[in-house]
C-alpha cells in the first residue's frame, strides 16, 4: 500500500466533551493527526463526510458514504466510524468493487487518555494492507467480517454474532 484514503463520518473517536454532564460535539477529525504523529511510511489523505454520532446516521448518509468511498481513485480505504451502527454501515458498503474497506471507531474518544482510538487505528492501517477486496471492521484488535460480527453494548465490545 502506498496511498491509504481515510474516511471520516464522526463517532465517538472524533468526540470532545465540554463539561461533567456529559455534553459533546463530534469535531473535527482526530486521524489525520494521528497518522502524522505516528510517522506512517505511507501516503495518505482524509476525506471527511459526516460529523454524526454514528445513532443519528440515515439510510441517506450511507449511501452518500457508499458514494464517496466508491468514487476513490486509490484501492485502501479506512472509514472512521461511531461503533453503534459500524455494523450497518459496513452491510451497506458491501458489493463495492476493487476496494479494500476497513471500518474502524473507538469506544473512548481519541483526545482521551487510554483511548483506545490509536490501537484500533493500527489494527485497521495493518488490515486494509493484508486483506482482499472487500468490506472489514478492525476493533477490538481483530478483524471481522461485517456479517458475522456485532457489538455487545453491555460488554462495549464487538463480538461474534450469533
Amino acid at each position: 500500500m502506498q496511498h491509504l484514503t481515510v474516511v471520516t463520518t464522526g463517532g465517538t473517536i472524533d468526540k470532545v466533551y465540554f463539561d461533567a454532564k456529559s455534553d459533546y460535539q463530534v469535531g473535527a477529525p482526530q486521524i489525520g493527526e494521528i497518522l502524522a504523529q505516528l510517522g506512517v511510511a505511507f501516503e495518505f489523505d482524509v476525506v471527511p463526510v459526516l460529523r454524526k454520532d454514528s445513532l443519528e446516521m440515515t439510510d441517506a448518509d450511507r449511501a452518500e458514504i457508499r458514494s464517496v468511498v466508491s468514487g476513490q481513485p486509490h484501492r485502501h480505504i479506512l472509514i472512521t466510524h461511531g461503533t453503534d451502527t459500524m455494523v450497518d454501515t459496513a452491510r451497506a458498503l458491501a458489493g463495492i468493487e476493487d476496494k479494500t474497506i476497513v471500518l474502524t471507531g473507538a469506544l473512548n474518544p481519541a483526545r482521551f487518555q487510554g483511548s483506545d482510538a490509536v490501537f484500533n487505528i493500527g489494527c485497521a492501517v495493518g488490515a486494509v494492507q493484508t486483506l482482499g477486496d472487500g468490506v472489514w471492521i478492525a476493533m477490538n484488535g481483530r478483524v471481522w467480517d461485517p456479517a458475522r460480527v456485532r457489538k455487545n453494548r453491555a460488554a462495549n465490545r464487538f463480538e461474534e454474532s450469533r
